[in-house]
């Protein structure tokens, strides 16, 4: 039985609304534009198979193909489409068969507002949609998205060029939609990551914060249970016992500050890094481009970044029994024009999986060992000449990662087969790598004796 639906009508009244106005009108000045085009019936056929054929397939790369084939299946006419990128144009798509395809006209000049002539080629403008220009990741100039160019073999009539005209207006509308599908999906694709970048920078160290307000509460209330103690003790002493007791009492609400201390510290670097993240991973800007937007600034890699990150994980590593060797780090500080935010979250995600695969090995010496390094070199010219670069690295001991595995390990949702029982999600390698490529650097792993090296190489200049 099939299952009744409600019928609501919300339907616009066609044909007595004062907004139907202006549709009616451009209805009928279509059909006088088309009486005066008065195209062919092959030239017709080329533009409703165009039509048709972008909505049959949907990938961007078919589109561009139907774009340049129609003219050389309908009219026998090579082609070349273009489209513009801020302050270049890339050669998207070209049709020749059975000839060699002609080399480029060097002159920039063809990417202009109105139809072109250039020697043997008709170079005609592909506009986008001037009420959705707004929505494309570039500003286009006077609405130019491309260019479409027919190679002619011989002079095309007035008529011709404006059916030309009309099919380019027509690629125009086709890839303007197309391109903000494709900037739409790449937005989703992004905040779905910017989640799951929230979630394991910022969700899950925040929950450290409930394990650190227990600890204080519970010395809070230790402090407050002692000096409830010394007022009843020191009531019932004689005057000449009340001066020792109290230096004894004080000995340990000294101890319990301390720690109150010392656990204040910890949560409010705790808060400050946290923060940091959250500033950083919410910033307008990324959801206005969907995509990680940088910030950069000369900061002290050392003093900014790493020192901070290695105060935040020292308590960490330290009741898990892991060393912090520092043995053969040039102890130097180094300027890096670097989003900090970003990079500071780096280091996070390297300190924190180093708490968590450390493992203890036989060291060179013959004893049992469990620790983590970390350091940077200088690479000279590394990304071209006169192009230095600066390789920063995390070591920490334990089994090498598989050979099999090393090629996923900075893959979205890999983990690789020496994890043990360790809880992860696969993503932090992920973000290093996306991070640091945004920068114009590169990431890398590479196993070394006694354990694992996780490290990334930065350009020294800030152009990437």
């Amino acid at each position: 039985m099939a299952k009744k639906i409600p019928v609501v009508d919300i339907s616009l009244r066609c044909l007595d609304q004062s907004r139907s106005f202006n549709v009616q009108k451009r209805i009928h000045e279509k059909i006088d534009d088309y009486s005066e085009y008065d195209f062919t019936s092959i030239q017709s056929c080329a533009l409703n198979v165009f039509f048709d054929l972008s909505q049959e397939f949907d990938s961007f790369d078919d589109l561009l193909s139907i774009s340049v084939l129609i003219p050389k299946v309908f009219f026998d006419l090579d082609c070349s489409l273009y489209l513009l990128e801020e302050n270049r144009a890339n050669k998207v798509a070209t049709c020749f068969v059975g000839k060699p395809e002609p080399g480029p006209v060097q002159d920039s000049q063809v990417f202009c507002s109105s139809p072109m002539l250039v020697k043997d080629r008709l170079y005609l403008p592909i506009k986008g949609n001037k009420e959705l220009i707004d929505q494309l990741p570039f500003n286009p100039p006077e609405g130019l998205i491309g260019m479409l160019e027919i190679f002619l073999s011989m002079n095309l009539t007035r008529h011709e060029k404006l059916f030309f005209e009309k099919y380019a207006n027509r690629i125009g509308y086709q890839l303007h939609m197309r391109m903000i599908s494709r900037k739409n999906l790449e937005h989703i694709q992004f905040i779905r990551t910017l989640v799951k970048d929230i979630g394991h920078n910022v969700i899950v160290p925040n929950m450290f914060f409930k394990l650190y307000y227990r600890r204080l509460e519970a010395n809070i209330n230790a402090l407050g249970d002692l000096k409830n103690e010394m007022a009843r003790i020191l009531e019932n002493l004689p005057r000449e016992n009340a001066e020792y007791v109290s230096s004894q009492t004080m000995a340990k609400m000294d101890y319990i500050h301390t720690g109150l201390k010392d656990q204040y510290d910890e949560i409010l670097r705790h808060y400050e890094q946290t923060s940091l993240f959250l500033e950083t991973l919410l910033r307008r800007s990324h959801f206005e481009q969907g995509k990680y937007v940088l910030e950069r600034k000369a900061c002290n890699f050392k003093s900014q970044i790493i020192d901070p990150q290695v105060k935040r994980f020292a308590q960490e590593f330290k009741e898990k029994g892991i060393d912090i060797a520092l043995a053969g780090v040039p102890d130097q500080e180094i300027e890096v024009v670097v989003d900090i935010g970003l990079i500071s979250q780096i280091y996070a995600n390297l300190f924190s999986n180093a708490s968590k695969y450390t493992r203890e090995v036989v060291n060179f010496q013959g004893e049992k060992n469990k620790f983590i390094s970390y350091g940077w070199e200088h690479k000279s010219d590394y990304f071209g000449p006169g192009l230095h670069g600066i390789k920063l690295n995390l070591f920490s001991t334990g089994p090498h990662i598989p050979p099999e595995d090393r090629g996923n390990l900075f893959k979205e949702g890999f983990r690789a087969g020496n994890i043990d029982q360790e809880q992860g999600t696969g993503h932090g390698l992920f973000f290093i790598k996306e991070i640091v490529e945004l920068h114009g650097g590169e990431v890398g792993y590479e196993p070394t004796p006694l354990g694992n090296n996780f490290f990334f190489i930065l350009p020294l200049s800030d152009k990437t």
